[in-house]
């Protein structure tokens, strides 16, 4: 799938918690989407330090107030912590600016839902920032299933695994606030699962109906789940199995989508991530493995995305972003918990 062209205007962004994913990943992507970075918003010094070095132009904000009386910010990236993702939003929305929010949506269904409210409320763009929803050898994927390359597909399979020890910190964000149930909301599930939900929603093209979980604290010390299995089912009767973890060394090979149907298979390998790249192959129901041609392969998933939120805001047509799609995904995560004997 070509690369979608950038907006016929840059959009005016703002930031809402400096830390890894936005410093790293977000803030160069609006830059490289052919927008702008107009004010930043973080409580702790380290972070607005880092963002006046990345940004010099940029307005820096203590709280979010001040920032969301600037005009030059169209629309909000919030990179909080998932406790302080409804706060936010509440007060973008009753702002009236655009808001692309991590994932999760937020730590709780209820806080998710009244978010929800908020944005429809004020009439405002919203979006979750699912990148794998970007990512051009996911694009690449989806066209093949669209065109019939493997048949009628009949499973998806994903591993998304990483290590995250108790004491992982990053410069600029504290302790690790991604280990505190409060915070975070849940674990591994929480955090990494939301991802391979909506990828399977989007590559297939229906929503998943039905959800069962098992976590597992296995090997890190922490009070949230390090680990866990997921099956559900389409509402088209196609079977999604999601292996997410905490407790995976990084190292190993960690990052997997398969996609099986009737007249064949794809593989892609290292393609879950931040980062453009890894691998697509084809395997046709002979058993003959050929690459799969993946357009633009070295795009950025985070400069697509957020070129795709610009376009959406300037022209209009918001059919890439939903918040009621997103709130779907948040109340599968909630089911899945709920439904684990371990977490009742």
């Amino acid at each position: 799938m070509p690369e979608a062209p950038l907006p016929a205007r840059s959009i005016g962004w703002g930031i809402v918690g400096y830390g890894w994913v936005a410093r790293d990943y977000a803030a160069p992507a609006i830059l490289a989407a052919g927008h702008a970075v107009r004010a930043v918003c973080d409580p702790t010094p380290a972070a607005r330090d880092a963002a006046r070095t990345a940004h010099p132009a940029a307005a820096l904000h203590e709280g979010l107030a001040t920032m969301l009386a600037e005009p030059e910010v169209e629309a909000i990236y919030v990179a909080t912590p998932n406790h302080l993702h409804r706060a936010a939003v509440e007060a973008i929305a009753a702002a009236g600016k655009a808001v692309l929010c991590e994932k999760p949506m937020a730590a709780t269904l209820e806080d998710a839902e009244a978010m929800v409210a908020a944005v429809e409320g004020a009439g405002i763009l919203y979006g979750t920032a699912f990148d794998q929803r970007h990512h051009p050898a996911h694009g690449a994927v989806r066209a093949a299933l669209r065109g019939g390359l493997i048949g009628t597909p009949t499973a998806i399979r994903i591993a998304y695994a990483c290590w995250l020890g108790a004491d992982w910190t990053v410069t600029g964000e504290g302790d690790n606030w991604r280990a505190d149930p409060a915070r975070a909301g849940g674990g591994a599930l929480m955090d990494l699962a939301p991802h391979g939900l909506d990828l399977a929603e989007y590559l297939l093209g229906e929503p998943i109906e039905t959800i069962a979980a098992l976590t597992q604290r296995r090997v890190q010390s922490y009070a949230v789940d390090d680990g866990a299995l997921l099956i559900g089912r389409t509402s088209g009767g196609v079977l999604v199995q999601l292996h997410v973890a905490y407790n995976c060394p990084d190292a190993l090979p960690r990052r997997r989508l398969e996609v099986l149907g009737s007249a064949g298979q794809i593989l892609a390998e290292n393609t879950m991530g931040q980062d453009a790249g890894g691998r697509v192959t084809h395997t046709d129901a002979a058993g003959r493995s050929a690459p799969l041609e993946v357009p633009e392969a070295d795009a950025s998933p985070f400069a697509r995305q957020m070129a795709a939120f610009g376009r959406a805001l300037s022209t209009g047509d918001r059919a890439e972003f939903s918040a009621a799609r997103d709130l779907h995904t948040m109340r599968l995560l909630h089911r899945a918990y709920a439904e684990d004997p371990a977490c009742r």
